[in-house]
């Protein structure tokens, strides 16, 4: 039963993360969407609400690019003394050229990582109060396509590519997963991450570069509809099928092998200790 479940979604105004809310929240979950539009966060709320059939549906401000703004977010959250059974970390952005954000962290690291990093942290106390909650963090097949964390340069203040310092942010979003995992392991804590498959979403398109929408156009009819993209992300906060498995990464509802620095937990723990210092929980 997901009737008495309470889940918070990040990203979830739009793309994986709006069809995501509308699963969950038509199979009874009580679902809060988190975003930075309010106008659209509440447009997505009533259509969310149709969808389901219910008006188990909110929405909550948070800018993830802001520390301070998820800072008020997971307070504005616990404030209410709501319950969370299920965190869903979706929200993720790629820039075509380097972007700070108000911290001064290179903007797809800040949301991609940092974001996932310190919301779970803040919202965790309340995570363990329910029996068997669940973190999920969507990540990306992106990650195979670099070697490892530049532990030199994280920030990527020289040489920036756009799709390395997004698939830097994918492998980052896995070894977090990991390491979370590894301390989680006493309590019966259900902790994963995903490939959602190639999918239409607003990802990159907001950077308004021609040729980026010329490249939408040509490969989007060979793209996942959102509703397919979600699916492993509604399987994995759902379903008890994974109830207590091991940490590990999946696919189309499915279990994926990783590279091995994907798993490297030595890693894992390095850029743990970065992200407490880089989010001020150190």
């Amino acid at each position: 039963m997901t009737d008495d479940k309470v889940c918070l979604i990040t990203g979830g105004t739009n793309g994986i993360g709006l069809a995501s809310a509308k699963e969950l929240a038509s199979s009874g979950v009580t679902v809060t969407i988190l975003g930075r539009n309010p106008e659209k966060g509440l447009h997505c709320v009533e259509e969310i609400k149709q969808y389901a059939g219910h008006e188990r549906v909110d929405f909550l401000l948070c800018d993830l690019s802001s520390q301070e703004s998820i800072r008020k977010a997971a307070a504005t959250y616990l404030d209410t003394q709501k319950p969370i059974d299920i965190l869903l970390n979706n929200a993720g952005v790629m820039n075509l050229e380097r972007r700070v954000t108000v911290d001064g962290f290179e903007e797809t690291w800040a949301v991609n990582h940092l974001g996932y990093f310190l919301l779970t942290q803040l919202l965790l106390p309340r995570l363990k109060e329910r029996p068997k909650a669940r973190i999920i963090n969507v990540s990306s097949d992106a990650y195979s396509f670099i070697k490892g964390l530049q532990w030199d340069d994280l920030q990527f203040e020289h040489g920036y590519k756009s799709f390395k310092v997004y698939a830097h942010s994918k492998l980052a979003n896995i070894l977090f997963t990991f390491e979370l995992a590894r301390q989680l392991e006493d309590t019966d804590m259900i902790v994963q991450t995903l490939h959602p498959g190639g999918v239409r979403t607003g990802l990159g398109q907001h950077n308004h570069a021609p040729f980026l929408k010329i490249l939408y156009k040509l490969i989007g009819p060979f793209l996942k509809k959102p509703e397919n993209g979600a699916k492993t992300s509604v399987y994995l906060c759902t379903s008890p099928d994974i109830e207590g498995q091991e940490v590990g990464y999946w696919a189309d509802c499915k279990r994926r092998e990783l590279k091995s620095y994907a798993k490297d937990m030595d890693a894992a723990k390095r850029l743990w200790d970065i992200s407490l210092q880089q989010t001020g929980l150190s």
